[in-house]
């Protein structure tokens, strides 16, 4: 059973290209050698297999119950990693055929290759992020595109005490760290044996592209500094934006802002997120042209997106890096009392930006996104977030993804929202909710007043449909400046201000 199991990875390995006829031996040794077993039974006729996961779970099922892997969530996706690296080229080899292909085919035939690559080797775990729920919803500011991100394990209780018990490490110093690549992890941080990197030069600098195993839009990858140093928007960050799309055209690149609340998850190490995808911004109309004096040449305006969006247009780059220089800092220092924007308070900074790059007809383009993390006793988690009344959907900071028009909603609501759609489709009042469906209570009546007709068949578009909305509203509380004819005046006097 155990040596059919192994025989089925090899093949897998050969079948992927991952490993060569000349490593079939070699490869099932080393195979033996992790699962702690010194002997193999060939398997009698063709092996054949139906899935990787499924070969995974009959080998780490085995090392649970010889006691070769510890019996919990994360001990688990350590062990199959492990055996999973084991079938992983060395970086020099993936970096040699990730190069030959963008010298001899052009640079979407080597991301092709790569992104392939990262989801043969279950870096990317593609059965994990089939999970994920993704629908569009239609919007005034085009289609919104919604998911629930269930790929992320979820820790098990037994994971989260040995993670606790594990001893602290500073190496990697974090999870985008070059020094990931074949790393084996811990039970607090993740296996990497089976994670390559390609390494890139970008304004005359040592950077790394990868991909995200997490994978929210089509080739999510990640672009990173090779050296640990935090997150910082400035002229340097639209040169290095710039320089990547021109090195794949196909691809955007944006960074999150470098302020918390407004910025992502990661801060402490610099770095952009970027895939072969047009978010609903990118899509989004220019809705009021702009010139700015002495760059004529630009095309520049306002977005027709409720986030306050710049967008600049141009064939040359270097234009484009001076331009948006000039706005970022006309930007940091703007402080606007009709329009509740202050640069700072009691000397902390408030005013950031979140840039998009991609090519358009030829063109280099930037999105510059304006962002404000100023807080008041009533909007304690930021007044340009996601307002109290919509933490029952989305309380999470507004990042990279999100201002383009991706909703990356917590796993929870997959669990509530069927639940709420029972209760909804029962016309249960709303006093004899559950508790954890309490928070959706004011939201659920409004849904039911508007919509009478709800029943068992419509119910989860319904929903569906009315998430999105929410989002939609998201987007607009995060929106320095508002859709309205003060807001939007607002914005014009901040334009006529870039000098």
């Amino acid at each position: 059973m155990i040596s059919t199991a192994i025989q089925q990875l090899v093949n897998y390995g050969l079948d992927t290209g991952l490993i060569l006829p000349d490593d079939e031996i070699y490869i099932r040794n080393q195979l033996l050698m992790t699962m702690q077993l010194d002997d193999f039974t060939a398997p009698e006729g063709e092996v054949c297999y139906t899935d990787l996961e499924s070969i995974l779970k009959t080998l780490v099922d085995d090392a649970v119950a010889r006691g070769v892997c510890a019996d919990n969530s994360t001990a688990r996706d350590l062990f199959d990693t492990k055996l999973m690296g084991v079938l992983t080229p060395r970086p020099s080899i993936v970096r040699a055929n990730f190069e030959e292909r963008y010298e001899s085919e052009g640079p979407q035939a080597a991301t092709d290759w790569f992104y392939k690559f990262s989801q043969d080797t279950d870096y990317i775990r593609r059965y994990r992020i089939k999970r994920d729920l993704k629908w569009v919803t239609k919007t005034p500011y085009g289609d919104l595109d919604i998911t629930i991100n269930l790929s992320k394990p979820e820790k098990d209780p037994k994971a989260i005490a040995a993670a606790k018990l594990a001893p602290q490490s500073a190496y990697p110093k974090c999870q985008l760290c070059a020094e990931n690549e074949g790393y084996a992890g811990r039970m607090n941080h993740p296996a990497r044996e089976n994670h390559r990197i390609i390494p890139l030069t970008i304004n005359d600098s040592a950077w790394n592209l990868q991909y995200s195993p997490y994978v929210y839009y089509n080739e999510h990858c990640i672009v990173f500094n090779n050296q640990h140093t935090p997150m910082k928007i400035e002229r340097a960050t639209f040169r290095k934006l710039l320089d990547f799309v021109g090195l794949f055209p196909h691809y955007f690149v944006g960074s999150n802002a470098d302020l918390p609340i407004v910025g992502g998850s990661i801060l402490s190490h610099d770095h952009f997120q970027g895939g072969h995808y047009e978010f609903a911004m990118a899509k989004a109309p220019i809705e009021k042209k702009w010139v700015f004096p002495g760059f004529e040449d630009v095309d520049a305006g306002i977005v027709h997106w409720p986030m306050s969006c710049i967008r600049l247009t141009s064939e040359d780059d270097a234009r484009l890096v001076e331009l948006a220089d000039k706005i970022l800092t006309a930007w940091r220092g703007y402080s606007d009392e009709k329009c509740f924007i202050f640069a700072e308070t009691d000397g902390e900074p408030h005013n950031t930006i979140t840039p998009i790059a991609r090519m358009r007809d030829g063109k280099y383009q930037l999105d510059l996104v304006l962002r404000n993390n100023i807080t008041t006793p009533e909007h304690p988690l930021g007044v340009f977030h996601p307002h109290a009344k919509l933490h029952h959907i989305k309380k999470e900071n507004i990042g990279l993804i999100e201002v383009m028009g991706l909703a990356v909603l917590p796993s929870r609501l997959k669990k509530e929202l069927f639940e709420l759609a029972d209760a909804l489709v029962a016309r249960t009042p709303v006093s004899q909710y559950p508790e954890e469906l309490q928070k959706h209570a004011e939201w659920a009546e409004d849904i039911l007043a508007r919509h009478p007709e709800l029943n068992g068949d419509t119910v989860h578009l319904i929903l569906q449909d009315e998430v999105g909305h929410v989002f939609a509203q998201v987007l607009a509380d995060a929106g320095v400046y508002k859709m309205d004819e003060a807001g939007r005046t607002g914005f014009v006097r901040f334009l006529a201000s870039v000098q």
